[in-house]
């Protein structure tokens, strides 16, 4: 029996929002956003309410958290139209200042690793880290490829990976030592001595970016926990690559039948693998060993934003045309709840202790 969940705490503005809280924000929090309405909304997992609501500004499509779960940080893309990082601080459940990312226009896909948060920006063709320390943007990186749009960064902030939509392709970018700078007390430009080198010099070290044709469409992608395989959903011909990411290669590309598939994620023993369709009715579950379909499970109109709850015990898949976040015990592979946080659900993420 599906239960359903609707929000607990009406909004007479978005200035309401940002000010007043329902109740205080516990340990663990989901974190959902709807793209219509503009508003993040902080859920508890435990009861499945809907706690407050904080405006974000245009258009926000992906949501990250702040490695202590105190801060909160989404993309407002309009498809290049805007450049700004919404924040919010998760305690105070308040708008906090947006960063303004200047030409690096259509932020998408963010990750939080290393203190900094990483994020694509597609208008631009580019990745680039913010540092929540230093509050400013420290790194900038071309990809090349058209609508870098999703992104993974592996914790020892050695490998970066994006999803490259209109181009087909996935970016694996490896981290080298790069050339040698001048030795200590030399002066630039003296004869046989190279150019001094800038921030991407030593000790920072310098960037290899392999490109790896997969199938059009390519956006939906997760890297397996135990890091040797990215699964890439291929929303136009409905398939999945599987990437061998110690020779970078694809070794198998799944007939999987996810025709406006937009998201992917592991589930987190690694054993199952879930894909969104934004145009379809289910949600497509994989096994990862044996690359069978295990089940598709109904949902409604379509579906998008992934979130596994850490523990290993349900999954919340936003239907964005539903408007509706689907609850699905992991264990039975079930809808047990349909929560309500506002028009148009989509990116989702989890905050605080994992």
């Amino acid at each position: 029996m599906i239960v359903k969940v609707p929000c607990v705490f009406a909004l007479a503005s978005l200035l309401a929002a940002a000010i007043v809280s329902a109740q205080t924000t516990p340990k663990a929090t989901l974190l959902a956003l709807s793209k219509r309405d503009h508003t993040l909304a902080i859920v508890d997992p435990g009861t499945l309410k809907v706690l407050t609501k904080v405006p974000v500004g245009n258009d926000p499509h992906e949501v990250i958290a702040s490695s202590d779960g105190k801060t909160a940080y989404v993309s407002n893309y309009g498809g290049g139209a805007y450049n700004t990082l919404a924040v919010i601080d998760l305690v105070s459940q308040k708008p906090l200042p947006p960063i303004d990312l200047g030409p690096l226009r259509g932020p998408h896909g963010l990750v939080f690793v290393g203190g900094k948060v990483w994020f694509t920006a597609e208008a631009a063709k580019a990745i680039g880290s913010y540092d929540a320390g230093t509050q400013k943007i420290d790194w900038i990186l071309g990809t090349g490829q058209n609508r870098t749009h999703m992104i993974y960064v592996f914790d020892d902030l050695q490998r970066i990976i994006t999803t490259n939509v209109s181009s087909g392709t996935a970016s694996i970018i490896d981290k080298t030592a790069g050339r040698p700078g001048p030795p200590p007390g030399s002066v630039p430009g003296q004869p046989g001595m190279q150019p001094p080198r800038g921030p991407m010099g030593p000790p920072g070290g310098d960037w290899d970016e392999t490109i790896v044709m997969v199938g059009n469409g390519a956006e939906g992608f997760d890297v397996s926990p135990d890091g040797k395989e990215l699964w890439v959903a291929n929303a136009q011909d409905g398939t999945v690559s599987i990437i061998d990411l110690s020779t970078k290669k694809v070794t198998e590309t799944l007939a999987a039948k996810v025709k406006g598939a937009n998201r992917l994620k592991f589930t987190p023993d690694g054993k199952r693998v879930f894909v969104s369709c934004l145009g379809g009715e289910d949600e497509i579950v994989l096994d990862a060993a044996t690359r069978k379909e295990i089940k598709r499970i109904k949902l409604g109109h379509g579906a998008a934003g992934i979130q596994m709850q850490p523990d290993g015990t349900r999954v919340f898949v936003a239907c964005s045309p539903d408007n509706y976040i689907a609850v699905i015990d992991l264990n039975t592979l079930e809808v047990v709840a349909h929560l309500d946080v506002g028009t148009e659900p989509d990116g989702l993420a989890w905050a605080g202790t994992h």
